[in-house]
């Protein structure tokens, strides 16, 4: 048995929870796979996975295997970058995740990171706040963008040293919406930036919003009860941000959405974004990685290029409170 393989594998199925799936990302057969499993077991006298028709979870024993997995998996990655890779040019795969809403942030991070750095291999995800957290936990994750509030509560619970953070912007939040009547936008306009709009009013529009599991969608149902509007019931609910957008361009509905997001529709006449007031919603967002392991030549990349002017230049250019151009 090669128990690395074995490892890796277990670490797939816990993070695709389907058989197939993860035989698919390890590029072998779903019998392959299975065996392997099974020969984990034997090896160490347990049962590992919960077997029923189809994937059924983790044993306690398989979480207590996986987290170990999780951390041989780091240290032979971390080894193999450290004996690859030369002074200035790192070598290997960095594992990223953001919340649904900072995507736009991310992917530019790791465009520029992989121009600096062409031998790094960045696998960008988009998990919502309590995966990204975990994911970090277990080592599963090298670097995540996230809401950096939630380690407050995180340390109410001793959970937050495991963490450490590099604040990078704060979101502010728009209404976006199809132009109406004689100002509608003509080909080459670009998004317009209107006045501001109360939240108490966004709330009487048919809107599009993130699912209630996104803390994106707490940020902005606690927005809706401090203006006084209650609980808002929204004419579409998604977990995806490509679909807030695209149902605004081939809808009726408007949509809430962080700077971040609105900047990559800013190309689009025939939209135009309100930024949303009383309240004025403010919420930090920064990167997290764990604390408490050795950083990988890849992850410490990364981090050095979180520093680099260039970098804090364009956060500052495509989110926040954006300006008209």
């Amino acid at each position: 048995m090669n128990l690395l393989a074995s490892l890796r594998y277990l670490a797939a199925l816990s993070e695709h929870r389907h058989f197939g799936r993860a035989a698919a990302a390890c590029h072998i057969t779903q019998p392959a796979l299975s065996n392997a499993l099974r020969a984990l077991e034997e090896e160490f006298g347990v049962v590992i996975v919960r077997r029923g028709r189809s994937f059924a979870g983790l044993t306690p024993e398989g979480e207590t295997v996986l987290a170990s997995a999780h951390r041989m998996l780091h240290e032979h990655e971390r080894l193999q970058q450290q004996l690859r890779s030369e002074v200035d040019h790192p070598r290997g795969h960095l594992r990223m995740a953001a919340v649904p809403t900072a995507m736009p942030l991310l992917t530019r991070f790791a465009a520029r990171l992989r121009a600096r750095h062409p031998g790094i291999v960045p696998t960008v995800l988009s998990m919502s706040s309590v995966e990204l957290e975990a994911g970090l936990d277990a080592l599963a994750l090298d670097l995540a963008l996230g809401y950096i509030e939630r380690m407050d509560a995180r340390g109410k619970k001793g959970q937050a040293a495991r963490l450490k953070a590099w604040p990078q912007t704060v979101e502010h939040y728009f209404l976006l919406r199809r132009r109406k009547g004689p100002g509608k936008g003509k080909a080459g306009d670009g998004l317009r930036l209107a006045a501001p709009i109360g939240w108490a009013e966004a709330a009487t529009l048919p809107l599009v919003l993130l699912t209630p599991e996104m803390h994106n969608r707490a940020i902005v149902d606690a927005a809706f009860a401090t203006a006084g509007a209650g609980r808002v019931l929204p004419a579409i609910e998604t977990n995806s941000v490509l679909t807030l957008a695209l149902a605004v361009q081939d809808g009726e509905v408007c949509a809430i959405l962080p700077g971040a997001m609105v900047d990559t529709v800013r190309r689009h006449a025939d939209l135009e974004a309100l930024p949303l007031v009383d309240p004025e919603v403010r919420t930090p967002l920064g990167f997290m990685a764990p604390a408490a392991v050795r950083p990988s030549r890849t992850l410490e990349a990364a981090l050095a290029l979180l520093q680099d002017e260039a970098w804090r230049a364009e956060v500052e250019a495509h989110s926040g409170t954006l300006r008209a151009d």
